[in-house]
């Protein structure tokens, strides 16, 4: 059985060639000139010549989809491609190689022919490749235009039409979609989520261990000009609709330097901030391993160790609870100061899921009772090496 007759219509474009690119092809019946489907993409940076072969492969493949046997007349205003395609030219640039290879694969060789047209006899496909390079720019993938819906023929008039025929409703009936578990799940359009890792600081040459409760650096200029090249690729990449960032510094300079590139706010997700190392901030490896050899052993070999001095992620103390008689945060001035955002009683960080908000020692760091207390005053001594009395702890509480 012969399959069906369609026309291929494709082409591609590139603002600046290389730069941000797209395709676009239709299919038509061969037979009627009615287009059956519409193909469109944003490939990100590259040629003119690779978008027109990547417009031609999306066109094969959805001739393909409506009928692995069909018969294909592709039409473009690429003469590369078209002759190329044809055996004519050779194919010598090794980015169309695999290109071309590609598209000969689609369908066995003697189902598709070839022809050059003019650009005017191509504005579809010109058409959908400027939408899909419109959709890249503004950080969303193309989609296909609503088509309106064909007219629905009136039934004609007589004894018929007043009274329906039980068995011709029937496979109207079995085709309606099915509700609930049964029916096809409509999941939308898939969110892609790119991981991007920020620049090099001041820290990163030296291999010094870089958390959240350490000097919080920023980038340096390679750090910047890394940012800068990451902005660039994403910005190529396209469909990127929302920057966020960790609180550190880093973090933001990296994240801001690719918003700007795509004209987006970054937003600072708390719950992204860096694990805190505790003493073993701004040390190099080779400095903890030779001042806390058995706690790095143990911190390397699982998950669940912390480095010393670093806040808990473990359970909260019971409410009521004063804590544990030893282990006080962390007392060097400039370090955070941890406290409990819910409980009334006066008992510093104790772990939460989630980061909370922190309040730089000044001069205090209020510490962990050594013993219950009375009251709501620590009566602690201080471990930042102020000798001024702490106010109470219900004072500091955030």
């Amino acid at each position: 059985m012969a399959g069906a007759r369609y026309v291929v219509e494709a082409d591609g474009g590139s603002r600046g060639n290389p730069g941000p690119a797209g395709y676009g092809a239709v299919v038509r019946d061969a037979d009627t000139g009615r287009i059956l489907v519409e193909a469109a993409e944003y490939i990100g940076r590259a040629t003119n010549n690779v978008a027109e072969y990547r417009g031609l492969i999306a066109g094969l493949r959805a001739a393909r989809d409506l009928d692995p046997d069909a018969r294909v007349e592709v039409r473009m205003d690429s003469k590369l491609v078209v002759e190329q395609m044809s055996g004519r030219w050779q194919v010598k640039h090794p980015d169309m190689r695999p290109l071309a290879a590609e598209a000969r694969a689609v369908l066995p060789a003697g189902n598709v022919t070839y022809e050059w047209i003019p650009r005017e006899r191509n504005k579809d496909a010109d058409r959908l490749a400027n939408e899909a390079m419109d959709a890249g720019k503004q950080g969303r993938r193309w989609e296909p235009a609503p088509r309106a819906a064909a007219p629905v023929a009136e039934p004609a008039p007589g004894p018929a039409a007043s009274a329906p025929d039980a068995s011709a409703a029937a496979p109207a009936a079995a085709s309606a979609p099915r509700a609930g578990w049964a029916g096809p799940a409509d999941l939308g359009t898939p969110t892609t989520l790119v991981l991007l890792r920020h620049g090099e600081t001041p820290l990163t040459p030296l291999k010094r261990f870089s958390g959240s409760t350490g000097s919080d650096p920023g980038l340096s200029e390679k750090g910047r000009w890394q940012a800068e090249r990451a902005a660039d690729s994403l910005a190529a990449r396209g469909t990127v609709q929302a920057v966020v960032a960790s609180p550190m510094l880093r973090t933001r300079q990296t994240a801001e330097a690719t918003a700007r590139r795509l004209g987006l706010e970054v937003r600072i997700e708390e719950d992204l901030r860096e694990l805190d190392f505790g003493d073993w901030e701004g040390l190099t490896f080779a400095e903890v391993m030779e001042r806390h050899p058995a706690d790095l052993t143990t911190w390397l070999g699982s998950p669940r160790p912390r480095p010393p001095a670093a806040p808990s992620r473990s359970p909260r103390w019971p409410t009521g609870s004063p804590g544990p008689a030893t282990g006080s945060p962390p007392g060097t001035p400039g370090r955070p100061c941890w406290w409990s955002r819910t409980s009334a009683r006066s008992r510093p960080w104790s772990g939460w899921p989630w980061a909370p908000r922190r309040t730089p020692c000044t001069g205090w760091n209020c510490p962990r009772p050594r013993s219950a207390p009375s009251s709501t005053t620590a009566t602690a001594t201080p471990r930042c090496g102020c000798s001024t009395t702490p106010p109470t702890c219900a004072d500091r509480v955030r």
